[in-house]
């Protein structure tokens, strides 16, 4: 399973398959703000405001550029160390797996043309494609998937994805076209896996890919290649002309770094950008507009995602299960659904959102119940000993900080909601609110109480890499320091396993064991909502998502002229 951590509600991903984040270049603003003249009074001033939302002014730059806009900068572009929905939504443009996922959630072939694999569900031979070239025409060759598995086994590399791989227990080349991996035992997740952009032996081997300035000018197959990175500002790629699937249509991709939803909404509606996902208020009212219908499409779809408040799990406030519950209880997820999403999303109660075949539909999530909160509290020895509303333990009051990331009004919101509902039960709460790279780094450091954050999930449902006790290493996903021995049993149990009702028993447990353990607050799944304009042709809503074909994209020969 692919998973990232997510800025946003909505990356736009080639293959659709990664979280974090879940989560999405940059030209000049084209519609300039328009400034009063302060020596002409307030009348002019108010005359401002009502037309700067319906400035339409033609954006300079190639219309046949595709413009996507993001919370957040892109952190690593090699892919086996990317962990962020940034880089992933860059690296799905400008690398290939050996396999990928069709419009219909099926596995196909991407770098290889076809597979083969044993009777004992052993050994998976790639038959690869001839002729494919990285973006420096050198040949991509079975010695670059090699080199791939071995960089991703590399203990001095920092890839959480490894597990994936660690029951591999020989991987060879063929030939020049031919590579096989032979595992130790069934691998379930094993086709998958491999879906991971291969990385070019000839460009990388010898280097530090934790450090090497190829993170900031990657060369990959994909059908972009990179042209120019502006840090904190836009990434650049243009169109492969020798891609192996044939030219994209859409000359560049553009992505842009806007914080700011609300700023991002005004370039959308000024020609800056192309493609965004909209919050719930943008969604539901702001886009309903004449000059919004005429000129853009918006889609609506259930997202393979979800956000939570996760604990930091060494920490004596979050230690014991009872409190975790007592915290679940004392939380709103109705208020935060309504007032926050305005309805689009639905509760979360476990690690599957309502899409995988491995959600188990017998769990509820935690109804709203401040009395027993407090209770549960009590019982677990929480009491107001100074009679100042703030409950203590052994001295200790119980008071932690939430972060979250800039420019995620919905997070935001859900962590202010939270606040208030911990308030009333006698749990101190601060906000802090702070910029994509400066979050991620709290996280790898573990220098947190809670945060808000999302997974952006894999279509396989093995969740190894974010509940294995083993997993808790500086970029690996069990950032929070979750440990129970059934949970690993369980989780290796899932991968050796190919019967699908066989896995569903084993991850439905999983789901029951964590929905009840809670180090994890299941918040919510949204729904994706990402608005298109239209000029852009060949767009089409799959079980994928509308990402998964985005090379056959296109523009009009009479809309190039816009």
């Amino acid at each position: 399973m692919k998973t990232r951590q997510e800025q946003n509600l909505f990356s736009p991903q080639r293959t659709q398959r990664k979280t974090k984040k879940p989560d999405l270049s940059f030209v000049v603003s084209l519609c300039r703000p328009l400034r009063p003249l302060w020596f002409n009074g307030l009348a002019l001033l108010l005359l401002t405001a009502l037309f700067l939302p319906a400035c339409v002014q033609k954006p300079e730059r190639n219309p046949n550029s595709f413009v996507v806009s993001s919370i957040g900068d892109a952190r690593r572009l090699i892919p086996i160390i990317a962990t962020d929905s940034a880089s992933g939504t860059i690296n799905d443009q400008v690398f290939n797996g050996l396999v990928k996922y069709d419009k219909d959630i099926k596995l196909i072939g991407d770098l290889a043309e076809r597979w083969t694999i044993s009777p004992d569900g052993k050994t998976v031979t790639f038959h690869l494609r001839k002729g494919v070239e990285w973006h420096d025409g050198a040949p991509f060759t079975a010695e670059d998937c090699l080199f791939t598995y071995q960089k991703l086994m590399d203990p001095k590399v920092a890839t959480p994805f490894s597990s994936q791989y660690m029951d591999v227990a020989k991987a060879e080349v063929l030939d020049r076209y031919t590579f096989r991996v032979i595992y130790k035992e069934p691998f379930s997740p094993a086709l998958e896996s491999w879906a991971i952009g291969m990385i070019p032996r000839h460009v990388l081997e010898g280097k530090d890919l934790n450090t090497d300035e190829f993170n900031r000018k990657p060369v990959g197959t994909g059908p972009y290649r990179f042209k120019e990175w502006v840090a904190g500002q836009k990434i650049v790629l243009e169109a492969n002309e020798r891609y192996f699937e044939g030219r994209p249509k859409i000359d560049q991709y553009i992505y842009r770094i806007i914080p700011d939803s609300s700023t991002m909404f005004q370039e959308l509606l000024s020609g800056g950008v192309d493609f965004m996902g909209l919050n719930p208020l943008q969604y539901l009212r702001k886009s309903e507009t004449k000059r919004i219908r005429e000129n853009y499409r918006k889609f609506r779809y259930p997202a393979n995602a979800y956000t939570y408040m996760s604990y930091n799990l060494s920490s004596p406030l979050f230690s014991e299960t009872r409190t975790r519950q007592a915290l679940a209880y004392a939380i709103d997820r109705k208020s935060i659904i309504e007032g926050v999403l305005l309805g689009i999303g639905q509760p979360c109660t476990g690690p599957f959102s309502h899409v995988s075949w491995a959600y188990n539909p017998k769990i509820q999530p935690y109804p709203y119940d401040p009395e027993r909160a407090k209770r549960m509290l009590a019982e677990a020895g929480w009491k107001d000993e100074n009679n100042d509303g703030v409950l203590e333990k052994n001295g200790r009051p119980f008071r932690f900080t939430i972060l979250t990331n800039q420019g995620n009004k919905e997070r935001i919101g859900a962590s202010e909601i939270i606040q208030q509902n911990l308030r009333k039960v006698g749990i101190e709460v601060n906000i802090r609110v702070m910029e994509w790279q400066a979050f991620l780094e709290q996280i790898d450091k573990h220098t947190f109480d809670a945060i808000i954050l999302g997974w952006s999930m894999g279509r396989d449902p093995d969740l190894y890499d974010i509940w294995h006790s083993s997993k808790t290493r500086k970029g690996e996903y069990n950032f929070i320091g979750y440990k129970n021995p059934e949970v690993d049993r369980l989780l290796v149990e899932g991968r050796r396993t190919f019967d699908i009702e066989r896995r569903k028993k084993i991850y439905y447990r999983i789901h029951e064991i964590l929905a009840d353990e809670q180090p994890y607050a299941f918040l919510y799944v949204p729904d994706a909502t990402p608005i298109v304009h239209k000029r852009f042709k060949g767009i089409a809503v799959a079980p994928l998502g509308i990402m998964y074909n985005f090379n056959k994209w296109y523009v009009p020969k009479n809309k190039i002229d816009w």
